[in-house]
């Protein structure tokens, strides 16, 4: 593997993170809006509403990645895909902003006029994004995008059966792996009433997403028949048996009402799916553009992985921490959606730390650590110092992490809840 390819994998990891729960907000948004207008309806939609709310807007540092990087580590190849698919971009980020103010809104709405008009803003946006932006990848995938700034059409290369049958499907998983996570919650929320809805919702969707790869496979076939014939013969295959398997072990998990692990057989199967469309089209990122030829030099991808890492140090204890909190029922423990809970439903689970090191001993650790750091980049000139130093700083950002994180739990933990005081 070369130096080039090592910004790719980092886009690829993050646009998986990105399906998988930006996705999975969006298809929210689509149970909700089609939810019945019934009491059950109404329980529907306020357990979506819930489950998304501590990390709605948390999921979509995963595009901001995904755009950054690709820009950064491949500028010519950003440049020929923002420019040829600007109008598909902006539909994505139009559908984006307007799903992020829908939500926001609903929470201080009652006038059932304006709610309706929400819910349908909701709605609309919530199809439109994953639609455009699945659009955009089959784009790339069937070489509709040339090298060069606007050289592709702006309208036929988002517009054509390949991108079509991908944004389909992109608003069709969103929709399935929402209702996978929504059943998972409902059962963790000791809501048993809406289990078999999101259940049936989880079945169908999938059903209905396993009928449209198939079919999508037809498309690639007779649209994009490089990519088919490497997807299904060629380096592809393998991601592509994984993705099959997975799909299928995720519907036997759902039917069988085994939620918590679907929720990670659900996310393997997405995963497989990015990997084998990067593993058949590889080495080209446009036509007649290869990977290596797209890369920026090699000082720039050197400090874009080192970068990467830092902030990676930083970013992933926080996601992991919220992600958390929130499936263990920590975050909002004091809202229940049927009426006030007793002291004890109340009380929240009692924090564990996040490895086995002292908080005390962490925080001595980060300070030698800041020590080190700063003494070997400011006082040092040769190059393995600042190499050292550059680990030291990262080793303080994790020891100060886990140094802080634990005090934080027991002072939530131990703080009393402003209803009940």
């Amino acid at each position: 593997m070369t130096l080039a390819v090592i910004p790719l994998l980092f886009v690829l990891a993050g646009l998986v993170f990105y399906i998988v729960l930006a996705g999975a907000d969006f298809g929210a948004a689509i149970w909700q809006v089609t939810a019945p207008r019934t009491p059950d309806g109404e329980r529907l939609r306020d357990l979506a509403h819930d489950a998304m709310a501590p990390v709605w807007e948390a999921n979509h540092v995963w595009l901001i990645f995904v755009l950054t990087v690709t820009w950064t580590a491949y500028p010519a190849a950003f440049g020929s895909l923002a420019s040829t698919l600007a109008i598909a971009l902006s539909v994505a980020a139009f559908g984006i902003i307007v799903r992020g103010a829908a939500y926001a809104l609903s929470s201080g709405t009652a006038d059932p006029r304006e709610v309706r008009r929400i819910d349908q803003a909701s709605a609309i946006s919530s199809v439109l994004a994953p639609f455009a932006l699945g659009a955009c990848v089959g784009a790339l995938a069937s070489g509709r995008v040339p090298y060069g700034n606007a050289r592709g059409d702006l309208w036929s290369s988002w517009l054509n059966p390949t991108s079509i049958t991908v944004g389909v499907l992109a608003v069709v998983f969103s929709a399935y792996l929402a209702a996978v996570y929504l059943s998972a919650d409902a059962v963790r929320r000791g809501r048993d009433d809406l289990v078999e809805p999101f259940r049936r919702r989880a079945l169908g969707s999938g059903t209905l997403a396993g009928v449209l790869a198939i079919a999508g496979l037809v498309v690639l076939r007779q649209d994009a028949h490089a990519l088919y014939h490497d997807l299904v013969f060629g380096d592809g295959l393998p991601a592509l048996i994984v993705s099959v398997l997975a799909g299928a072990i995720t519907l036997t998990l759902v039917a069988r009402r085994r939620f918590e692990p679907a929720r990670y057989t659900a996310a393997v199967a997405v995963t497989a799916i990015v990997a084998g469309w990067a593993l058949a089209q590889q080495p080209q990122f446009l036509p007649g553009l290869t990977i290596e030829q797209a890369a920026a030099p090699r000082d720039t991808l050197w400090a874009i992985i080192v970068a990467v890492v830092g902030g990676g140090i930083i970013l992933f204890p926080s996601l992991a921490l919220l992600l958390r909190l929130t499936l263990g029922g920590t975050l909002g423990h004091g809202h229940h959606v049927d009426g006030p809970a007793t002291d004890e439903e109340d009380r929240p689970a009692p924090a564990r730390p996040l490895l086995p090191l002292n908080a005390a001993l962490a925080g001595r650790v980060a300070v030698a650590c800041l020590v080190v750091g700063l003494g070997l980049l400011t006082a040092a000139e040769t190059g393995w110092a600042h190499a050292v130093g550059v680990v030291a700083l990262f080793a303080f950002v994790v020891s100060g992490f886990l140094a802080a994180v634990p005090p934080l739990l027991a002072a939530d933990a131990d703080e009393p809840d402003a209803e009940t005081t």
